[in-house]
């Protein structure tokens, strides 16, 4: 864990200190437990959540006026992300989650709704949060969701079901997108805030994954179950307004952290290279190896440049859902080509558990799925043709 990235886009002094500060986090708190988080499957790594949050890093991208760290522009959440999760993939989107609930919030919310759900989110004693979109029937395609949302005395009924939820049954706040009139697509969407306990609010058992352990995720079902009406993010039917806005968001940040797990692949299989000996000379030095390790390298590269690119469009204010697209397209496949690589590189070794490279595989997959499969991105590129 050596490698930083250059600094192409001069850092400011605050940067270069998180940075360093998550970067030191990583080393020093999540590789040596992420074996063991792997392992446990289905459990949420709380140690590392609280020590996450007493130095800030939980809460860091959200407002100062909340309480939060005030890196609210996203090329800073970029860097963020990809230090942590050098560390290991799950454990470092785990930490930042309450950035995706905090998005539409900021998005969409009145200022009273965003000091009542947002300031709790700062301070060692952080919740987790949760956003519920993905249903059984409704993946990429977030306007096809069924879950409903029906007027009634003082609020909103929620029905229907949530799929993968991040953080699901482990969350106390949770944005859930439903619709309030079902036959209007995207235009039906709307979004609402709502706790744990809310009557009419259960979850299904963790579903067992390939990877990304560290985030459990569960089944959300939703029997009546009473939103106040004040708890109503924006106007009925923007709802999907504020997701794809997230959307934006939350690619360009996983592109950030599929650079991150790319990143350690890379660098964990230099390191093996230079020091395991096949033929008389040390791996790295055959053709075969070098031209692979340059192959990680300039895709990474790549990856880093076309997430940064997008990020500065965003905190810049312009339209970026295509250069979004492009950014996650490129680093999630970079990132499951660079963890493939590694697992080659260290041959019998590398599909060894005893090695993290064969678990770091795993754990890229995901970015090829979450937030829109890599099919969705090309298509949403196609669009902007």
């Amino acid at each position: 864990m050596s490698d930083l990235p250059t600094e192409l886009v001069p850092f400011t002094p605050e940067q270069r200190g998180i940075v360093e500060l998550t970067r030191t986090f990583a080393r020093d708190e999540i590789r040596p437990r992420a074996r063991a988080v792997d392992e446990a499957d289905v459990e949420t790594p709380w140690d590392l959540w609280h020590k996450a949050a007493k130095v800030g890093i939980t809460g860091f991208m959200l407002p100062e006026e909340y309480g939060g760290g005030g890196f609210t522009d996203v090329f800073t959440q970029c860097l963020v992300q990809e230090e942590l999760c050098v560390g290991d993939l799950g454990i470092g989107n785990l930490l930042c989650s309450n950035g995706f609930f905090a998005d539409p919030v900021l998005e969409l919310g009145t200022e009273e709704q965003k000091r009542t759900w947002l300031t709790p989110l700062t301070g060692p004693d952080t919740p987790m949060t949760a956003l519920a979109t993905t249903e059984p029937g409704a993946g990429s395609d977030a306007a096809s969701i069924v879950t409903t949302a029906t007027r009634t005395d003082g609020g909103y009924l929620l029905s229907g079901q949530k799929a993968w939820i991040s953080n699901a049954g482990e969350a106390e706040q949770y944005v859930v997108f439903a619709k309030t009139d079902p036959t209007r697509r995207s235009r039906g969407v709307t979004a609402f805030l709502l706790r744990k306990d809310t009557p009419g609010v259960t979850f299904g058992e963790p579903m067992r994954k390939m990877g990304q352990r560290a985030i459990v995720c569960r089944e959300v079902f939703f029997a009546d179950a009473l939103v106040p009406e004040e708890n109503r993010l924006g106007e009925e039917g923007q709802g999907f307004q504020g997701l794809m806005r997230t959307f934006d968001v939350s690619r360009v940040v996983l592109g950030a952290a599929a650079t991150g797990v790319a990143r350690a692949a890379y660098e964990y299989a230099r390191d093996y290279a230079r020091t395991r000996q096949q033929f008389g000379k040390p791996i790295v030095e055959h053709q075969a190896v070098a031209f692979r390790l340059a192959d990680m390298r300039t895709r990474i590269e790549q990856a880093r440049l076309m997430t940064w690119r997008a990020a500065k469009r965003l905190d810049a204010g312009l339209s970026a859902t295509t250069e979004a697209a492009m950014a996650k397209l490129t680093a999630s496949e970079t990132a499951a080509y660079c963890t493939w690589a590694a697992v080659q590189t260290l041959g019998g070794w590398g599909y060894s558990r005893e090695y993290p490279v064969e678990q770091w595989m795993r754990d890229a997959k995901l970015e090829e799925i979450e937030e829109g499969t890599s099919d969705i991105m090309r298509l949403v590129i196609s669009r902007g043709l």
